[in-house]
C-alpha cells in the first residue's frame, strides 16, 4: 500500500507510520506523535539520520514538526505541517512550541539583538518567512522571547506580498543549494515556494508537485511570446519564473545561483542539455 503515496510527503515507514494513517498503508505501528517547533534560524530536513545524508528541504524558525520518532543518537524523523514535507531533523534543532507566533520576517534575513541596539553583537541571523512571537516593541525594535531585531523587517503573520516575482528578485545572486530555502542557499522549487508563501499562496515544496496542483495550464505560443509576469515554466525536475514575457528569473546549477536571464537563452541552453519546457502554469498575481 505505501507504493501508492508519495513518500516525500507520506510519513510512513514499513516499519512505523502516523496514526492517520492507520487504514490506508501497512506498517509494523502507528504513533500519534508529538508537535515539535524549530529553534534555529533554519534546519537541515534529510533523507536518512545523518548529517552527510542528502538535504531534502529545510524548516525555518517557528516552522512545527509532528515527530514521530527521535533516536538516541540524537534525530527526529517528523512532517512538516506547512507543506506536509517528511524527513529526518536534528532533534537539538527542535523544542516544545512556545507562544504561537504573531509576526513573520519580511526581510531577505534579519538579525536578532540583545539588547535593543545595533551596536551590540547580533546573537543570530533569521530568513525570510520565520515565524515569530512578538512579545512587544522598544524603540524601533520588536521584542521577542530571546532577544531583540528590527521592527520594520517584521509583518503580522497573515500579511501578503502583492507580488511574489517581486519577492523572488530580492534572491539574486543567492548561492544554488539542493534542498535550501533561505539567502544562504535555495534550490529552483525553493525559490518558488518561498515567494509565493510570502505572496499568501499556498504551495508544495518540489517542482513536480508544484506543476501538478498551482496555477492555470497555459498553452505556450511559438517563442513564448504570451509568457507574463508569474507564470511558472516547468521543465523536468526543475521550474522558473516568468519577470516577463522575455526574461525569467530561476535559482539553477549552471550559474550556481539565482539569476535574471533572458528566457530564449535559458530555453535553448536547457534544450541543448536534452529538456524541452513541459508546462507553464499561470499563478495570479
Amino acid at each position: 500500500m505505501l507504493d501508492d503515496y508519495d513518500p516525500r510527503i507520506t510519513a510512513a515507514r514499513p516499519d512505523l507510520a502516523a496514526k492517520y494513517l492507520e487504514g490506508k498503508v501497512t506498517a509494523a505501528r502507528f504513533v500519534e506523535g508529538t508537535v515539535r517547533e524549530v529553534r534555529d534560524a533554519q534546519t537541515s530536513v534529510r533523507g536518512q539520520p545523518s548529517p552527510d545524508a542528502a538535504l531534502t528541504t529545510e524548516a525555518l524558525r517557528g516552522d512545527q514538526v509532528t515527530v514521530y520518532e527521535e533516536t538516541e543518537e540524537g534525530w527526529c524523523w517528523g512532517q512538516l505541517l506547512s507543506d506536509g514535507y517528511v524527513g529526518w531533523l536534528s532533534a537539538n534543532a527542535l523544542s516544545t512550541p512556545g507562544a504561537a507566533p504573531t509576526h513573520k520576517v519580511a526581510a531577505l534575513r534579519t538579525l536578532v539583538f540583545p539588547a535593543p541596539s545595533i551596536k551590540h553583537p547580533p546573537l543570530e541571523g533569521l530568513p525570510l518567512g520565520s515565524r515569530l512571537a512578538v512579545l512587544g516593541q522598544e524603540k524601533d525594535f520588536a521584542v521577542l522571547a530571546n532577544g531583540y531585531l528590527p521592527a520594520r523587517h517584521l509583518v503580522p503573520l497573515d500579511a501578503a506580498e502583492p507580488d511574489f516575482v517581486a519577492v523572488a528578485e530580492r534572491f539574486v545572486g543567492v548561492p544554488y543549494l539542493w534542498g535550501g530555502k533561505t539567502s544562504l542557499g535555495i534550490d529552483c522549487s525553493g525559490l518558488v515556494q518561498v515567494a509565493l508563501t510570502a505572496a499568501g499562496i499556498g504551495c508544495p515544496r518540489d517542482s513536480d508537485m508544484q506543476e501538478a496542483t498551482l496555477g492555470e495550464s497555459v498553452t505556450p505560443a511559438p517563442h513564448f511570446t504570451n509568457v507574463q509576469r508569474g507564470d511558472l515554466m516547468f521543465w523536468k525536475g526543475h521550474v522558473a519564473i516568468a519577470v516577463n514575457s522575455h526574461r525569467i528569473i530561476h535559482a539553477n546549477a549552471f550559474h550556481m545561483a539565482v539569476v535574471i536571464e533572458p528566457l530564449a537563452e535559458a530555453v535553448a541552453r536547457i534544450r541543448a542539455a536534452g529538456l524541452e519546457v513541459r508546462s507553464v502554469r499561470r499563478v495570479a498575481i
